[in-house]
Protein backbone atom coordinates (compact mmCIF):
# COMPACT_ATOMS: atom_id res chain seq x y z
CA UNK A 1 0.00 0.00 0.00
CA UNK A 2 1.40 3.39 -1.03
CA UNK A 3 0.95 6.23 1.42
CA UNK A 4 0.67 9.87 0.31
CA UNK A 5 -0.01 12.80 2.56
CA UNK A 6 -2.01 15.89 1.69
CA UNK A 7 -0.50 18.58 3.89
CA UNK A 8 -1.13 22.25 4.46
CA UNK A 9 -2.47 24.77 6.88
CA UNK A 10 -6.09 24.97 7.96
CA UNK A 11 -8.23 26.54 5.25
CA UNK A 12 -5.90 25.61 2.41
CA UNK A 13 -8.31 23.13 0.80
CA UNK A 14 -6.85 19.77 1.83
CA UNK A 15 -10.20 18.04 2.39
CA UNK A 16 -11.66 19.47 -0.82
CA UNK A 17 -8.67 18.18 -2.77
CA UNK A 18 -8.96 14.70 -1.21
CA UNK A 19 -12.69 14.62 -2.02
CA UNK A 20 -11.93 15.50 -5.64
CA UNK A 21 -8.98 13.11 -5.96
CA UNK A 22 -10.82 9.97 -4.83
CA UNK A 23 -13.16 9.70 -7.85
CA UNK A 24 -10.35 10.71 -10.24
CA UNK A 25 -8.10 7.97 -8.88
CA UNK A 26 -10.91 5.42 -8.88
CA UNK A 27 -11.54 6.18 -12.59
CA UNK A 28 -7.94 5.16 -13.16
CA UNK A 29 -8.45 1.84 -11.37
CA UNK A 30 -6.78 2.87 -8.10
CA UNK A 31 -8.32 1.68 -4.84
CA UNK A 32 -8.16 4.44 -2.23
CA UNK A 33 -8.61 4.82 1.51
CA UNK A 34 -8.15 7.93 3.60
CA UNK A 35 -6.90 8.79 7.04
CA UNK A 36 -7.45 12.17 8.66
CA UNK A 37 -5.62 13.49 11.68
CA UNK A 38 -7.55 15.89 13.85
CA UNK A 39 -6.72 17.89 16.93
CA UNK A 40 -10.31 17.59 18.13
CA UNK A 41 -11.89 14.75 20.08
CA UNK A 42 -13.71 12.49 17.65
CA UNK A 43 -16.73 10.39 18.50
CA UNK A 44 -18.90 8.65 15.96
CA UNK A 45 -21.37 7.29 18.46
CA UNK A 46 -23.96 9.34 20.30
CA UNK A 47 -24.49 9.57 24.03
CA UNK A 48 -27.15 7.02 24.90
CA UNK A 49 -26.11 4.55 22.19
CA UNK A 50 -25.06 1.02 23.14
CA UNK A 51 -21.59 1.47 21.63
CA UNK A 52 -21.07 4.65 23.66
CA UNK A 53 -22.21 2.91 26.83
CA UNK A 54 -19.71 0.12 26.21
CA UNK A 55 -16.87 2.60 25.66
CA UNK A 56 -17.90 4.55 28.74
CA UNK A 57 -17.91 1.27 30.70
CA UNK A 58 -14.21 0.85 29.88
CA UNK A 59 -13.95 -1.19 26.66
CA UNK A 60 -10.81 -0.44 24.67
CA UNK A 61 -12.31 -1.38 21.28
CA UNK A 62 -15.96 -1.31 20.28
CA UNK A 63 -16.97 -2.37 16.77
CA UNK A 64 -20.35 -1.41 15.38
CA UNK A 65 -21.38 -3.49 12.37
CA UNK A 66 -24.25 -3.06 9.92
CA UNK A 67 -25.05 -4.54 6.51
CA UNK A 68 -23.37 -1.65 4.62
CA UNK A 69 -20.38 -0.77 6.83
CA UNK A 70 -18.64 -1.23 10.12
CA UNK A 71 -16.74 1.12 12.39
CA UNK A 72 -14.17 0.53 15.08
CA UNK A 73 -13.85 2.93 17.97
CA UNK A 74 -10.65 2.61 19.96
CA UNK A 75 -9.99 4.32 23.26
CA UNK A 76 -6.32 5.01 23.99
CA UNK A 77 -6.95 4.56 27.73
CA UNK A 78 -3.64 6.26 28.55
CA UNK A 79 -1.63 4.74 25.70
CA UNK A 80 0.09 7.19 23.33
CA UNK A 81 -1.67 8.28 20.16
CA UNK A 82 -0.67 5.88 17.34
CA UNK A 83 1.29 7.13 14.36
CA UNK A 84 0.48 6.86 10.68
CA UNK A 85 2.05 3.41 10.21
CA UNK A 86 0.26 1.88 13.19
CA UNK A 87 -3.08 3.21 12.00
CA UNK A 88 -2.40 2.11 8.41
CA UNK A 89 -1.76 -1.45 9.59
CA UNK A 90 -5.32 -1.55 10.98
CA UNK A 91 -6.82 -0.59 7.62
CA UNK A 92 -7.75 -2.85 4.72
CA UNK A 93 -5.07 -3.03 2.00
CA UNK A 94 -5.63 -0.67 -0.92
CA UNK A 95 -3.43 0.76 -3.68
CA UNK A 96 -3.19 4.21 -2.08
CA UNK A 97 -3.81 5.61 1.38
CA UNK A 98 -4.32 9.38 1.29
CA UNK A 99 -3.35 10.89 4.64
CA UNK A 100 -4.69 14.31 5.55
CA UNK A 101 -2.85 15.99 8.36
CA UNK A 102 0.17 14.44 10.07
CA UNK A 103 2.08 17.20 8.23
CA UNK A 104 5.21 16.74 10.36
CA UNK A 105 5.39 12.99 9.67
CA UNK A 106 8.10 11.58 7.39
CA UNK A 107 5.99 10.28 4.48
CA UNK A 108 5.64 11.64 0.95
CA UNK A 109 3.24 14.58 0.79
CA UNK A 110 1.63 16.95 -1.63
CA UNK A 111 1.47 20.39 -0.05
CA UNK A 112 -1.72 22.38 -0.60
CA UNK A 113 -0.79 26.06 -0.65
CA UNK A 114 -2.89 29.16 -1.25
CA UNK A 115 -0.75 32.32 -1.31
CA UNK A 116 -3.83 34.41 -0.43
CA UNK A 117 -3.92 32.70 3.00
CA UNK A 118 -0.53 34.30 3.79
CA UNK A 119 0.82 31.14 5.43
CA UNK A 120 4.42 30.03 4.90
CA UNK A 121 5.12 27.15 2.57
CA UNK A 122 5.98 23.81 4.15
CA UNK A 123 8.14 22.50 1.31
CA UNK A 124 11.19 24.60 2.20
CA UNK A 125 11.64 22.72 5.46
CA UNK A 126 10.15 19.33 4.59
CA UNK A 127 12.15 17.02 2.31
CA UNK A 128 9.13 14.69 2.06
CA UNK A 129 7.05 17.13 0.00
CA UNK A 130 7.02 15.75 -3.55
CA UNK A 131 4.81 18.44 -5.12
CA UNK A 132 2.82 21.56 -4.30
CA UNK A 133 -0.80 22.03 -5.39
CA UNK A 134 -1.57 25.75 -5.55
CA UNK A 135 -4.28 28.04 -6.86
CA UNK A 136 -1.65 30.55 -8.05
CA UNK A 137 1.59 30.26 -10.01
CA UNK A 138 4.68 29.62 -7.89
CA UNK A 139 8.33 29.72 -8.86
CA UNK A 140 11.56 28.53 -7.28
CA UNK A 141 9.79 25.89 -5.20
CA UNK A 142 12.09 22.97 -6.09
CA UNK A 143 9.28 20.43 -6.61
CA UNK A 144 6.57 20.19 -9.27
CA UNK A 145 3.78 22.77 -8.90
CA UNK A 146 0.33 21.43 -9.76
CA UNK A 147 -2.89 23.35 -10.36
CA UNK A 148 -4.98 22.91 -7.21
CA UNK A 149 -8.14 23.26 -9.31
CA UNK A 150 -7.17 20.43 -11.70
CA UNK A 151 -7.79 17.22 -9.77
CA UNK A 152 -7.37 15.15 -12.95
CA UNK A 153 -3.81 16.45 -13.45
CA UNK A 154 -2.97 15.86 -9.79
CA UNK A 155 -4.34 12.30 -10.08
CA UNK A 156 -2.20 11.80 -13.21
CA UNK A 157 0.86 12.95 -11.24
CA UNK A 158 0.09 10.50 -8.41
CA UNK A 159 -0.56 7.56 -10.75
CA UNK A 160 2.66 8.19 -12.68
CA UNK A 161 4.83 8.80 -9.60
CA UNK A 162 3.70 5.68 -7.75
CA UNK A 163 3.03 3.34 -10.68
CA UNK A 164 -0.65 2.93 -9.84
CA UNK A 165 -3.75 2.26 -11.86
CA UNK A 166 -4.61 0.06 -14.77
CA UNK A 167 -1.61 -1.51 -16.41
Amino acid sequence: MKLLGIAGYSGSGKTTLVERLIPELRRRGVTVSTMKHTHHNVSIDRPGSVSRALRDAGAVDVAAAAPDRWALMHEHRGAPEPGVEALARRMAPVDLLLVEGFKRHGHDKIEVHRPANRKPMLCGGDPHIVAVASDAPLSGVGVPVLDLNDAAAIADFIVARYGLGRR
